[in-house]
């Protein structure tokens, strides 16, 4: 009997995944564990390993396709098992099944989910749901045909009974996001029956030479996360000027008794990391979360920090950075920007951030001003490092090490003396950084 190997669930919320490529070609004999291909779930790129052994017989996707979850994506036979006659027909059911199988439901015992539990596709955290909203069977769409909608929009439609196949979808390719859902009526159309008025979206026109290109997984996640993000949170800036020169000159002296101890060579970038987790141990109010009827206060420090991949950007979490030391955190970041890159990050290792770095100063960027994480209440942007010139003490002008730090934090959570505060401690640990040790 040939085995199938199908879509697994690889992340919480994934209904769907698109094969970005396989790793193996028909006739190959594969061994468990064995990575056979990447696959692009809601939330990153992903490597699948295989859970069985044998020889591929037929691979039924191609790169770019797309499977619901359990669908079979390749046939595989053991050992001298011959080809069954009826191999069509078995593709058919297996097919046939995974479109049957219903949606994953919480375990009895499931709470709603709340800020800090919830996992982040590529790397972001959903926006807290309404404590008042109600779970609601979603009403399945009029013509039984399948809708292109976000994971988050489908959860949801379930929660407010909105029937998908009545809404139209704003996000890209006309796929139906988060804005779309909430702002359509339960059941998906207007008291008269009418369908309710879709938010207008202004479209390119692509010219002959112009390339069109399908916008991947992780691409619609982000824009789905970041535009909840900029037009549901209430954002405000504020930034700081660093004087860097003691940060460079105390990771010079470090970086040079540990080269000749063979110990851990540290980035900037790390005793950043660490400074923003001992001034949000000092100041604790921008280390929380807007709840719809609460703020959530964290206990702990889960700092995410973005790293920029080839198909956008992921923020996986240090959690409990609070506890953990310099040199733990310089390893956490080395382990955890190594196997974003190869794909080799779990969806876990998404969840429970409570405030985000981002860092734009190996590319040369002086000073922006970074969307919020939701939801998290505040995000940390970091510029480079320049020498300028600057006026001492003594009224003289001389040379000198400058650094941008901002901070947009939620109003709603965050007042803007909180985070003057919070960026008043980060500054002066980023200019004793000695004091990050002790």
């Amino acid at each position: 009997m040939p085995k199938f190997i199908k879509m697994p669930k690889l992340s919480d919320t994934m209904t769907e995944g698109t094969l970005a490529k396989w790793n193996i070609k028909e006739g190959d004999t594969i061994k468990h564990g064995q990575g056979i291909a990447d696959v692009e779930t809601d939330k990153a790129t992903m490597e699948m390993q295989s859970y069985f052994d044998g020889k591929v017989i037929k691979l039924l996707l191609q790169a770019g396709g797309k499977v619901t979850l359990g669908g079979p994506m390749a046939v595989v036979l053991e050992e001298d098992e011959e080809l069954p006659a009826n191999l069509d027909e078995l593709i058919a059911a297996a097919s046939a099944e995974s479109v049957k199988a219903p949606a994953p439901t919480p375990e009895k015992g499931d709470k709603a989910v709340r800020p800090g539990k919830e996992t982040a596709p590529a790397g972001l955290n959903l926006p807290p749901r309404s404590p008042s909203q109600a779970r609601r069977p979603a009403a399945g769409p009029a013509n039984g045909v399948r809708v292109k909608a976000s994971p988050l929009a489908r959860k949801i439609a379930e929660e407010k009974g909105v029937d998908l196949g009545r809404v139209t979808g704003t996000g890209p390719g006309g796929r139906i996001i988060r804005e779309d859902v909430e702002n359509a009526p339960v059941g998906g159309t207007s008291g008269g029956g009418a369908p309710a008025k879709a938010v207008q979206t202004i479209r390119p026109v692509a010219g002959p030479d112009d390339e069109r290109v399908a916008v991947s997984g992780m691409r619609a996640i982000i824009a789905d996360r970041l535009s909840a993000s900029k037009t549901q949170i209430p954002h405000f800036y504020l930034n700081i000027e660093v004087d860097s020169a003691p940060l460079s000159q105390f990771r010079a002296h470090l970086n040079a008794t540990n080269e000749k101890s063979g110990g851990n060579k540290y980035s900037i970038n790390d005793f950043i990391l660490k400074a923003v987790v001992r001034a949000a141990q000092a100041v604790p109010a921008v280390n929380a979360a807007w709840d719809g009827d609460a703020v959530v206060k964290y206990k702990h420090v889960g700092l995410s920090v973005a790293i920029a991949v080839e198909d956008g950007l992921l923020t996986p979490v240090i959690k409990e950075a609070n506890n953990k030391t310099l040199l733990q955190i310089s390893q956490a970041v080395k382990d955890l920007a190594g196997r974003a890159k190869t794909k080799k990050i779990s969806p876990d290792e998404f969840a429970g951030g409570t405030i985000t770095v981002s860092n734009l100063g190996a590319y040369g960027i002086d000073t922006f001003s970074a969307i919020i994480n939701p939801p998290q209440a505040a995000i940390i942007s970091v510029g480079s490092i320049r020498k300028v010139p600057v006026v001492n003490d003594k009224g003289a002008i001389v040379a000198g090490e400058r650094m941008w730090v901002g901070l947009s934090g939620d109003h709603r959570v965050v007042d803007g003396a909180v985070a003057a505060t919070y960026l008043a401690e980060l500054r002066k640990l980023l200019e004793n950084p000695a004091l990050m040790l002790v």
